[in-house]
């Protein structure tokens, strides 16, 4: 049974996906057929969704996701905006990630340089621990650090992905496992974090930050890989404890991950006055 939404009642969460984007057509057909009717933008005022998930809903566009940031305008009212994505890396790596957006220096891939979009670090982490549990066959679960655009919305982002080639991008049983956890996590209460951190080193796909997500009650906003640390500095260390929904407690660093800035960025984490995890 499907529920018809005027657009002026909005609900909570709104899925993205691009039609040209191989990954996120495929999860927009597995949405499909579980009742979600795509709304397309404000020319259209009327969407539906099922009556078991009804304050979910489905924008679709054939833009690229890394540039849309006027879904704001779309959806006032929304609490947060979860991409549905293809991940691409050289590798190939049949691999299931999530990360929240954002640029620290330039902005090569969307949204503009310098600016963080703000982060949902409890949802992150729910995803991120029901798309382990949940077992895809074959696929690897890791959290990516912060990159690429869309930087400017006023509600939280996460990325939700799905990699790392066209293989996967076309893979059912993966999709629908990635749009049954996300589902899942945002038709209940998510639970917020009991310590929240921005975290700093490690590589682009953060083995550390990613178990200490599973392993305990920490949830992550921004984090900034080795590659990134020598745009950290006082300023965007702020913007990166000020664009989280949850109220950031600590910087985690990784340690042995933090290469030729170690001792700068040990005194800006110092600086700040909030507590500081090595793992």
């Amino acid at each position: 049974m499907l529920k018809i939404l005027n657009m002026e009642e909005m609900p909570r969460y709104v899925l993205v996906a691009s039609t040209s984007d191989l990954a996120g057509a495929t999860m927009i057909s597995c949405l499909k057929e579980r009742g979600f009717a795509p709304y397309r933008g404000s020319s259209h005022l009327l969407a539906a969704s099922p009556s078991t998930y009804p304050e979910i809903i489905l924008h679709t566009t054939g833009k690229s996701l890394l540039t849309l940031e006027s879904l704001d305008d779309d959806h006032p009212d929304a609490k947060a905006f979860i991409f549905l994505s293809k991940h691409r890396s050289d590798s190939g790596i049949p691999t299931l990630t999530c990360h929240c957006t954002g640029n620290f220096a330039d902005a090569p891939f969307g949204g503009n340089p310098k600016e963080l979009a703000v982060a949902y670090p409890s949802l992150q982490k729910a995803y991120l621990k029901a798309i382990t549990a949940a077992q895809v066959p074959g696929y690897d679960v890791v959290i990516e650090a912060t990159h690429h655009g869309p930087t400017s919305l006023k509600k939280p982002v996460l990325f939700v992905e799905l990699g790392s080639s066209e293989k996967q991008w076309a893979d059912r049983g993966a999709a629908d496992a990635m749009c049954r956890c996300i589902l899942d996590v945002l038709a209940k209460e998510i639970e917020p974090c009991k310590k929240v951190g921005i975290a700093l080193g490690g590589t682009h796909y953060p083995t550390k930050f990613n178990k200490l997500l599973l392993d305990s009650e920490f949830g992550l906003a921004a984090v900034a890989s080795k590659h990134n640390l020598e745009a950290i500095d006082g300023e965007m260390l702020a913007q990166m404890v000020s664009k989280s929904v949850e109220p950031v407690t600590h910087i985690v660093l990784d340690s042995k991950g933090l290469g030729s800035h170690k001792d700068r960025v040990l005194k800006l984490a110092n600086d700040t006055g909030l507590q500081v995890l090595k793992v």
